[in-house]
């Protein structure tokens, strides 16, 4: 047998014998300060509760939203979104950056549909 073959035999009783996993734990040393801040931040996110607030009047929302805009304000929207836990997503803080009949622009170009609010309050 030349030095670039080997016995198949060897490395299965290497296997079977003496190799031992360490399963996850060999992993661990991979997981550096800014990991972990990073992953308690998130788990404290998802355990964070938002309340409901009450549901405004659509004339009452777009009066608000007239208002914010031309004064160039912040506002805090809460959504009628609702997650599978039946909780509401955290509330958006952002400036209104235009509007049509049915939704507005907010932050990052995303519109929202005026509909989906359920409560707004200017910052």
């Amino acid at each position: 047998m030349n030095e670039k073959e080997f016995d198949l035999n060897i490395v299965n009783h290497f296997f079977e014998h003496d190799y031992h996993d360490r399963g996850l734990m060999k992993w661990q040393g991979f997981y550096l300060s800014d990991h972990t801040a990073a992953l308690t931040k998130q788990r404290k996110l998802a355990q964070t509760q938002y309340p409901s607030k009450p549901q405004q009047s659509l004339h009452e929302i777009t009066e608000l939203l007239s208002k914010a805009y031309a004064e160039k304000k912040m506002v805090t929207l809460q959504l009628n979104e609702i997650n599978n836990n039946s909780e509401h997503a955290a509330d958006l803080h952002t400036c209104i950056h235009g509007y049509n009949e049915d939704s507005i622009i907010i932050d990052n170009q995303q519109f929202v549909l005026i509909n989906d609010i359920q409560n707004i309050s200017i910052n």
